[in-house]
């Protein structure tokens, strides 16, 4: 089992930063991949960002490529989010997991996620 625990969460207006963090606890940590998902309100979870469990690869949902950054920390066992410029569209509740597999975005691949953090993003 892994625990996951996400912070840095809150209120911030348009164009400004965040960075959210994952805290991975219970098994090892480095050979999973990890990923953030988001879930605003009456919409479904969607994907976010991911990263190998080196780090050496990241991919990008199209609607923050450019805007978020995806890194990880494996002697730390954490994972961030870094989100600049930040829209109203942002708002959501972000999760991290943890997946057996690599740089994938359904949410049916990951085996483990936390409890997530709420983001929201004031016009």
């Amino acid at each position: 089992q892994v625990q996951l625990v996400e912070s840095g969460g809150g209120l911030v207006q348009a164009g400004g930063s965040l960075r959210l963090s994952c805290a991975a606890s219970g098994r090892t940590f480095s050979p999973y991949a990890m990923g953030w998902f988001r879930q605003a309100p009456g919409k479904e979870r969607e994907f976010v960002a991911a990263i190998t469990w080196s780090g050496g690869s990241t991919y990008y949902a199209d609607s923050v490529k450019g805007r978020f950054t995806i890194s990880r920390d494996n002697a730390k066992n954490m994972v961030y989010l870094q989100m600049n410029n930040l829209k109203p569209e942002d708002t959501a509740v972000y999760y991290c997991a943890a997946t057996h597999q690599s740089l994938v975005t359904m949410s049916s691949r990951y085996n483990y996620w936390g409890q997530g953090t709420q983001v929201t993003v004031s016009s």
